[in-house]
């Protein structure tokens, strides 16, 4: 049958089709009227057409972004006026028939060639303006790509699509639910998932040997660059297997996805592996970016016995870079920089002329100074930021980020991937004086039952992250199918048995009748496409986002409910 708008896409028109009439339809891009001859400029999702008319006051009403189609016969562009900057550039077509189809308002909120130049709101506001851009609407049509790929790896690989509930109930599982009202169950609530994390679990109790799924997840939390109100991830789950087996599927995943799709080097699998320990040590971060080659050093024993009080009974850590030729009032900036993080201050020995330089260089004896040369094998042109304190990893990773920025030390034409394994089971609460747990409670700790007679904070759990470019890009585990393990676990974290059978009931009960030993993991769909298109705001690559407020501005939400749905739901509100 016969398509009553067009015969052929605006971007496939090419020389081959001169002398022919085709039939096109899509968005007035541009339109100028040069007195004599009216150009318009057409565009579909495959690109844009020069169309050309000699009636000028047929089009003298035409508003761009207005839908036509038209009717005409394709020919070559006179010579010296192709275009190389369009596919299309070499012909034009000549305009036989024309019809209106959907008309724009004269004024538009942005020009939606450079939309990415407008405020967010008003973007988000008019998305479906946005999404005309090809640079945003690319954005969406790879995210697509990506997904269908992925969906043909995984089933590759023998793994089954499920797809679990989107209505499920409220569970402590670190972050805040978004909650449903029950109009049914008075004083109730459904809530939506977080992530299918139980109904995985339950799969393999279920004897399925392998799951995915492309999951939304819901989360009620502040929204930031990497973080929305609902996001999309690759849940996938294994029975009978270890963390290597999920490491094998991990790196297959990333690694093919990457090559596939990135324009970038991406690193040999196996990819290094790195204890959480060793992350925070070496890197002040548990989602190190790699292609970062400045590394953190623990210099504590060599002022055990300083006299200088800014070292002095702290743990003392340092950051070498080897060449930093910069002016004083940049160093003063580095020092701005870490004490808006929270820290003291920050100190900096520079070596110049074979001799250490900088102000606290003055307190330090002479056998500190003979360590640090030692140890870091000082030379001329070599400068060693330092920062003490009681805990200073965190800062010092927040430095190491900074220093490899400004000192352009990080290589963008690559995607340096890494797992980071043996994340702590638990965190001190000082708030409400307690542990918590750090991640995931149904996570197995390294060890076992035994590894619970432990203190907490010497707990590690068998949870892993891939980590890509210094974002966490999937995060994942080996699960805990053991009852009585995972009682003690949630013991030590506040929870009595009455707890895990009220909250946790369905895997409480599952355990009881065998379970396998099971583990998976979840990349982020978003951060995914993140990366790959160089964005770096999650909203850049989701179709209708919320903004940074978590406001829809497109739909108008959230909203009221009017009194008799608040009536049905048996729902008051409050001041």
């Amino acid at each position: 049958m016969n398509n009553i708008y067009r015969n052929v896409y605006c971007g496939l028109v090419d020389k081959e089709y001169i002398g022919k009439e085709v039939r096109l339809a899509g968005w007035v891009e541009q339109k100028r009227n040069l007195g004599s001859l009216v150009f318009i400029t057409l565009r579909d999702e495959t690109g844009v057409v020069q169309l050309i008319s000699e009636d000028i006051d047929k089009f003298k009403d035409l508003t761009r972004e207005s839908t036509i189609t038209v009717t005409g016969t394709v020919r070559a562009r006179l010579d010296g006026m192709a275009n190389a900057n369009m596919k299309t550039g070499e012909i034009e077509v000549l305009i036989k028939e024309f019809t209106l189809l959907g008309a724009a308002a004269s004024v538009l909120p942005f020009e939606v060639n450079r939309s990415t130049e407008a405020l967010e709101d008003t973007r988000l506001k008019y998305r479906y303006l946005d999404l005309r851009n090809p640079k945003v609407h690319n954005n969406i049509l790879l995210r697509t790509k990506v997904i269908d790929y992925i969906r043909t790896l995984m089933k590759s690989m023998d793994f089954t699509e499920i797809n679990t509930p989107i209505i499920s109930t409220s569970s402590p599982e670190g972050a805040r639910d978004f909650v449903i009202p029950a109009r049914n169950f008075k004083g109730k609530f459904y809530a939506l998932p977080q992530a299918p994390q139980i109904y995985k679990q339950l799969l393999m109790v279920s004897g399925f040997n392998k799951y995915f799924q492309i999951a939304p997840c819901f989360r009620d939390e502040d929204c930031r660059a990497d973080r929305t109100l609902e996001f999309y991830q690759l849940d996938l789950e294994m029975s009978f297997v270890t963390e290597e087996d999920v490491f094998e599927v991990g790196e297959t995943i990333f690694y093919n996805v990457f090559k596939e799709f990135g324009n970038k080097e991406v690193s040999a699998r196996p990819f290094r592996r790195i204890s959480w320990t060793e992350a925070m040590s070496k890197y002040g971060s548990d989602k190190p970016d790699l292609r970062n080659p400045l590394l953190i050093e623990d210099i504590t024993n060599i002022f055990e016995n300083t006299t200088f009080n800014g070292f002095k009974d702290k743990t003392v850590k340092a950051i070498k870079v080897d060449a930093c030729d910069k002016p004083n009032s940049w160093f003063k900036k580095m020092e701005e920089f870490v004490t808006g993080k929270g820290g003291k201050g920050l100190a900096y020995i520079k070596v110049e002329e074979d001799s250490l330089k900088g102000t606290i260089v003055k307190f330090l004896s002479d056998t500190e100074i003979k360590a640090l040369k030692d140890k870091f094998d000082l030379k001329n042109g070599n400068v060693l930021f330092i920062i003490a304190g009681d805990k200073p990893e965190k800062l010092c990773g927040a430095l190491r980020i900074k220093l490899g920025e400004e000192l352009e030390l990080i290589n963008k034409d690559k995607f340096e991937f890494c797992i980071i394994y043996d994340f702590p089971m638990y965190s001190w609460n000082e708030e409400d004086n307690k542990w918590d747990f750090e991640h995931n409670p149904f996570n197995m700790p390294k060890g076992g039952l035994e590894a619970l007679e432990k203190d907490p904070s010497q707990i590690f759990a068998n949870q892993y992250d891939f980590v890509c470019n210094g974002n966490e890009m999937a995060s994942g585990a080996v699960r805990n199918h053991d009852l009585e393990i995972m009682k003690k676990a949630f013991a030590i974290a506040g929870y009595d048995e009455e707890v895990i059978k009220t909250k946790f009931r369905s895997l409480y009960t599952a355990f009881q009748y065998g379970a396998p030993p099971h583990a998976g993991m979840a990349p982020g769909i978003d951060r995914i496409i993140m990366l790959l298109t160089g964005e770096e705001n999650l909203r850049e690559v989701q179709v209708f986002p919320p903004n940074v407020s978590g406001a829809d501005l497109l739909m108008g939400g959230p909203n009221e409910l009017d009194e008799k749905q608040l009536r049905e739901l048996h729902i008051k509100i409050r001041d």
